[in-house]
């Protein structure tokens, strides 16, 4: 099981890494999207999804290693939010590069020559 995931992340991996090197702005903001989200399913794959909810509420009938870890769901939790704010700047940035162009493509960017 954990070697579909592994395909899966790095087949996703892979095609968000390939937008990022494209000369269109969009691709690129598009392309850090797609490799924020596979930082944030890699962190669950290996967080694991087995075992209850960390809560007391059990009155000590489970030990501590029927219980998952709640740090992974955690770290996912922030860099959601974090990826949405980066997102939504380089999509401001990108909006604004295209009202002073009239263009997407980051070869323009460079002054011309």
């Amino acid at each position: 099981m954990s070697l579909i995931y592994a395909t899966a992340l790095a087949a996703t991996f892979s095609a968000g890494v390939y937008l990022m090197l494209r000369r269109d702005a969009v691709r690129v903001v598009i392309g850090s999207l797609i490799v924020s989200q596979v930082a944030n399913m890699y962190l669950m794959v290996m967080g694991g999804a087995s075992g209850g909810a960390p809560i007391l509420g059990h009155h000590g009938n489970k030990s501590a290693s029927q219980f998952t870890d709640p740090v992974p769901q955690a770290l996912v939790l922030t860099a959601i939010v974090i990826g949405f704010a980066t997102t939504s700047l380089l999509l401001s940035l990108t909006y604004r590069f295209y009202e002073e162009n009239q263009e997407v493509d980051l070869e323009s960017l460079g002054g011309g020559s």
